[in-house]
């Protein structure tokens, strides 16, 4: 990570990068805990609900096309924490057995730099299903140079063309964190854009993430003729740029594109990529950007330049997908680098569905005026809002005791629809590193709801997987459970417990001489 502050540096070859490999190396899963890392945004059941939709859609597209013999691979670059491809494939699953239709089989493969992640999702209670039915596995994937796929848990190593069927990538927050060339367009010139970068004194002594929040960046000009000759691979793109830019610094994406063309080498039908970045396709958001700024969050983000992915592989023929208004805080959009693209209609209109129309930037923009505003909505908004994201478990945490508070108003209906929206929620509840008590919330809102037999499943559950840190309260509740249901010894044994942890507790007292 050190560096001479003297040096120029290439801005794709600055120590910064290496301070990134290290973060995510060094922190493994533990980077995503309490949201340092954003997660959530990429993550949640409602973006895995969009891409399963594309997903479907495109295997649709293949059977039509009469390629259903071979199983199409989908391999997640930077799978981070893991979610994404849990939700995804929970919700592709459900598409598949709804529709009943004949589909190419599938394998999805979790991929990341550190090798500690890929031990983690291996081991993780919530995946073993797919991996025992072989729908999934892992492999360590360094994006910048590795040319093959080695398959940890059936062994195997995916090599140059052994892949029949177009590869499906998924790639979210994961473009910006690969190294960019920095140029800059000033009078019809390209100029690259080299970097010095000054670090305090005792640099050695600090982790990545503390490096990179002290360091400052500072910007030179360079002329850079080599950008500006035909032998340039992507010259008609930085031709694009001199003719409509002026005064503008540009993050070019040569080493994202480098990935995918390794890719296409593996698979030699093609890809469909999915990708989710702050990261701007249209033009227009390019000219007269200044200097990029990094967005620290223990490690940093730039803005991916899908443009010039776009323009890239619309040249050889591709098909890209990209809203056609502005995003808010994150971009989705796919390329179609397939022969006939244009008739993959599955999986277009899947795409005018789930994002265009409205999806997960539309989603999280609104779930922001939620957040704000969540006292002061009623049981049939939340239920609404949750049923919109997939019944997502962190939005469940922080609106419980705003739904305890609206439960003496509710009806019947509202309480059976939270029950369903429980059940929904925990069978798709995939655990994090940073864990929440969620068989304790949904434990708690049964059994104000007077559900007791539903409350105690999810209450015994909060007390076997927090076994250390059971609080007094939850086994008053169970006691009750249990003597609703006329399980009276079960109702003493809690009793019992709870006396152990208060010996003066005059309710459980009171209940035990009963």
């Amino acid at each position: 990570m050190t560096s001479d502050p003297t040096q120029r540096y290439r801005f794709s070859e600055a120590p910064i990068w290496q301070a990134q490999r290290e973060y995510y190396e060094g922190k493994g899963t533990k980077a995503w805990n309490n949201d340092q890392v954003p997660q959530y945004i990429t993550s949640n059941p409602m973006i895995a609900a969009a891409y399963a939709e594309l997903i479907f859609g495109f295997l649709q597209d293949r059977m039509n096309r009469g390629h259903g013999s071979e199983p199409v691979y989908m391999v997640e670059l930077g799978a981070g924490a893991g979610r994404l491809a849990f939700h995804v494939l929970d919700e592709l699953g459900q598409l598949i057995d709804y529709a009943g239709i004949p589909l190419p089989s599938f394998r999805y493969i979790m991929t990341d730099l550190a090798m500690n992640n890929v031990t983690a999702w291996r081991e993780h209670p919530a995946l073993q299903p797919f991996i025992a039915e072989g729908l999934l596995d892992f492999a360590r994937f360094d994006a910048v140079h590795d040319s093959e796929l080695n398959l940890v848990v059936s062994g195997t190593t995916i090599r140059e063309g052994d892949l029949k069927q177009p590869v499906i990538l998924i790639a979210n927050y994961f473009f910006d964190s690969l190294p960019q060339e920095l140029i800059y367009i000033g009078e019809g010139n390209v100029y690259e854009t080299d970097v010095y970068v000054e670090q305090p004194a005792h640099a050695d002594s600090l982790s990545p993430a503390e490096w990179l929040d002290q360091i400052k960046l500072r910007y030179e000009h360079r002329r850079a003729p080599e950008y500006e000759q035909d032998t340039y691979p992507y010259r008609h793109v930085i031709a694009l740029y001199q003719e409509q830019l002026e005064d503008s610094h540009v993050l070019f994406p040569a080493e994202a594109i480098a990935c995918l063309e390794r890719w296409n080498r593996l698979a030699p039908s093609g890809f469909l990529l999915i990708t989710a970045d702050k990261g701007d396709h249209l033009l227009e958001s390019w000219k007269f950007a200044e200097p990029p700024e990094l967005v620290l969050h223990g490690s940093f983000s730039l803005t991916a330049n899908y443009h010039a992915m776009n323009e890239v592989y619309e040249q050889k023929g591709a098909v890209t997908l990209f809203p056609p208004h502005h995003y808010k805080d994150i971009n989705v959009g796919c390329i179609l680098h397939v022969e006939n693209p244009t008739e993959y209609h599955n999986l277009r209109l899947a795409y005018r569905r789930s994002i265009e129309r409205f999806g997960p930037d539309d989603f999280f923009s609104l779930k922001g005026w939620v957040d704000r505003n969540l006292d002061s909505m009623g049981l049939p908004q939340l239920l609404s809002f949750w049923r919109l994201g997939g019944y997502d478990a962190e939005f469940f945490i922080q609106s419980a005791k705003r739904i305890s508070a609206l439960l003496p108003e509710s009806n019947e209906e509202e309480k059976q629809d939270l029950l369903r929206g429980i059940q929904e929620m925990w069978s798709s509840y995939y655990v994090m590193e940073q864990r929440y008590d969620l068989a304790l919330d949904a434990g708690l809102i049964l059994f104000e709801m007077d559900m007791y037999e539903h409350s105690k499943f999810y209450l015994e559950t909060s007390v076997q997987q927090e076994q250390d840190e059971v609080v007094s309260t939850v086994f008053y509740c169970l006691a009750i459970c249990c003597f609703e249901l006329d399980l009276v010894d079960d109702a003493k044994g809690y009793l019992q417990k709870l006396l152990e942890l208060e010996p003066d507790n005059e309710e459980a007292l009171a209940l035990l001489s009963l």
